[in-house]
């Protein structure tokens, strides 16, 4: 295998504070729905193999299309990351399932497979996550025209969204809005699970219907900053902007049942 999406003003990443305000806030919000668990992959590529690693990748990609045929993955999906720096990710894929039992299953195969030492592996830099997630939803399908935007914040200490229902009322209802309408193909409001990064951390991460969804997200965010003001300016009291962080990537394919 070879992750993740983006908030486009800080008032989104306040909202996304709210959702995963803390453990405490997110025991408590969203369990109406099993939790989702989520492996996450990212390389950083030598520019001059990049064509090598698309090849790799899709050899990966039927491996997951296989998962989700037989129950094992609920999806998956692979990325190309549009905003480079230096030292970070330029690819990315993920894959989910209901268990973390069925994250490992398809773990250990990925980690037996063929192309695990291939010289562009070999040469590129790697990071993986594993993220658990109580709020999301998918159309079922398989697309090749979506993009991810992650939005990854600091919570700071204390802040709390009682049995969930701030994140409930804006948030969720907003995004599940914008999947009904069928400007996202996807959303996702994860933390970790087993902690790689900052444990303080949280990630919000959406996958639009072609670039026209990016746009139409964008205007729910000014909508949500212009109806709610004095709420937006709250919820900005809890967020520590300091800690945030965006990337933006075409997703090459994305599979969900």
């Amino acid at each position: 295998m070879r992750t993740r999406f983006v908030g486009t003003l800080s008032g989104f990443g306040v909202l996304a504070l709210v959702v995963l305000s803390g453990d405490p806030a997110w025991a408590q919000a969203s369990t109406d729905k099993p939790s989702i668990y989520t492996y996450v992959a990212t390389w950083d590529v030598p520019r001059a193999m990049w064509g090598d690693y698309l090849k790799s990748q899709a050899a990966d990609d039927q491996a997951m299309s296989r998962a989700v045929a037989d129950g094992t993955l609920v999806g998956f999906g692979s990325y190309s990351v549009f905003n480079h720096q230096d030292g970070r990710p330029t690819h990315g894929s993920w894959f989910s399932a209901r268990s973390m039992a069925n994250i490992i299953k398809v773990l250990e195969g990925v980690m037996s497979a063929p192309d695990v030492a291939a010289p562009v592996l070999a040469a590129s830099k790697h990071w993986d996550y594993i993220f658990v997630s109580r709020d999301y939803n998918a159309h079922a399908g398989t697309f090749k025209n979506g993009y991810l935007r992650v939005g990854s914040w600091r919570y700071r200490a204390g802040a709390i969204d009682p049995d969930g229902k701030i994140i409930k009322a804006t948030m969720v209802a907003g995004l599940e809005k914008l999947l009904a309408d069928g400007a996202l193909h996807s959303y996702e409001l994860d933390r970790e699970i087993v902690h790689s990064s900052d444990p303080d951390s949280f990630n919000v991460a959406i996958i639009a219907n072609g670039a026209e969804g990016i746009d139409k997200f964008d205007a729910w965010v000014d909508k949500m900053e212009k109806n709610d003001p004095l709420g937006m300016a709250g919820f900005g009291s809890l967020v520590d902007l300091h800690g945030h962080r965006d990337f933006l990537a075409r997703v090459d394919i994305m599979t969900y049942k």
